[in-house]
């Protein structure tokens, strides 16, 4: 069945469609950078400037490290025999589809779409992408055919976990199923019943993941959590919220809150709140989002002045996940009224009565 649609050498092909993409790569970070420098270095004004072009970058050069990943998963299932034709279509239909956003337009949202010359690629630069075996994949590799074999092979394989190959280590695939199951058991028979009472997630759950090791997944050791990757988050984040999506950002916030204070806070601050997270003896919630302002972090108007040896703090906020439970903030606010960009925003540890 999915053979018809299956382009025939596939690796080869993808592979030599990812070296054009890659150069497009370059060539856009070159002019990028002309666009953002001044005297030899990067400057914020310009990269203000040229918003579009540096944020459809991000996006350009991101579709491409996706694709570089999946040409290297791909070819390591090859390489153990086990590149079927799940993950043949899987792989060629994601070929098919970033090549042809690359070529024709990138969605950043709803109203925003950047395109190559967004970026200020020429004509000519952009006929990278005119190299057979990517205009091939763009042509035929995300086809209506080649879709409905897919999910007629997921079909198939309904009862499975995940569909295809993840190319996870053992390791990571035990605790994937490890939480499958929590979740099949836990989670899934009362989730809708929370969902239509408006329940919060009850404190059973919570200590049930607190034994399981979720809110320390990926702190140090030395701090009292596991230290494990990030991907291991990810597998367990992914595995709750298919029982329940509120379970699934559980793990998540201790995540955001323990990656801030090891990357930003004194050793005093980790080793109280390190711990105490990694445990889920304390809860913390992330305070970032405003009405109307979304990601804009230059916009922020929440603000944070000293009075005396303390902190007040004047704004509103939204989105707050997990707030009623928590016993910390960690609170985005801007310490700097003379500025008007990221530069004046600093993070609170704001402690709070669940």
């Amino acid at each position: 069945m999915a053979q018809k649609v299956i382009l025939q050498n596939l690796l080869t092909i993808t592979k030599e469609a990812l070296s054009a993409a890659e150069a497009l790569c370059a060539s856009a970070k070159e002019k990028l950078r002309v666009k953002v420098s001044e005297n030899g270095r990067i400057s914020n004004d310009l990269i203000e400037k040229h918003q579009t072009a540096t944020h459809g970058f991000a996006w350009v050069a991101t579709y491409i490290e996706s694709l570089r990943q999946m040409q290297k998963w791909a070819e390591q299932l090859d390489k153990e025999g086990k590149f079927g034709e799940v993950e043949q279509l899987i792989h060629q239909i994601a070929f098919g589809e970033y090549l042809s956003q690359l070529a024709g337009g990138i969605p950043m949202n709803q109203g925003e779409i950047v395109r190559l010359q967004d970026i200020g690629l020429s004509v000519g630069e952009q006929s990278v992408l005119s190299k057979p075996e990517a205009v091939q994949l763009i042509q035929a590799g995300n086809t209506q055919a080649a879709r409905l074999d897919l999910i007629k092979l997921m079909q198939k394989h309904s009862a499975d976990t995940v569909f295809g190959i993840s190319g996870l280590d053992e390791e990571l695939e035990m605790i994937r199923e490890q939480f499958r199951r929590y979740a099949i058991d836990k989670i899934e028979p009362f989730a809708h019943e929370w969902h239509l009472k408006d329940e919060l997630i009850p404190m059973e759950v919570i200590d049930e993941l607190a034994e399981m090791g979720v809110f320390g997944l990926t702190i140090p050791e030395e701090y009292g959590g596991l230290g494990m990757s990030k991907v291991s988050m990810c597998v367990v984040s992914e595995e709750l919220a298919r029982g329940y999506i509120g379970v699934g950002s559980l793990g998540t916030r201790s995540e955001i809150a323990a990656e801030l204070i090891l990357a930003g806070g004194t050793e005093a601050q980790k080793q109280k709140w390190l711990p105490a997270l990694a445990s889920a003896e304390k809860l913390p919630t992330a305070v970032f989002t405003e009405p109307n302002t979304g990601s804009d972090l230059g916009a922020l108007r929440t603000r944070a002045t000293r009075v005396g040896g303390e902190w007040k703090v004047t704004g509103n906020t939204t989105w707050i996940t997990h707030a009623t439970r928590t016993h910390v903030m960690t609170l985005l606010a801007l310490t700097d009224p003379d500025t008007s960009d990221y530069k004046g925003l600093s993070i609170f540890l704001a402690e709070k009565i669940p």
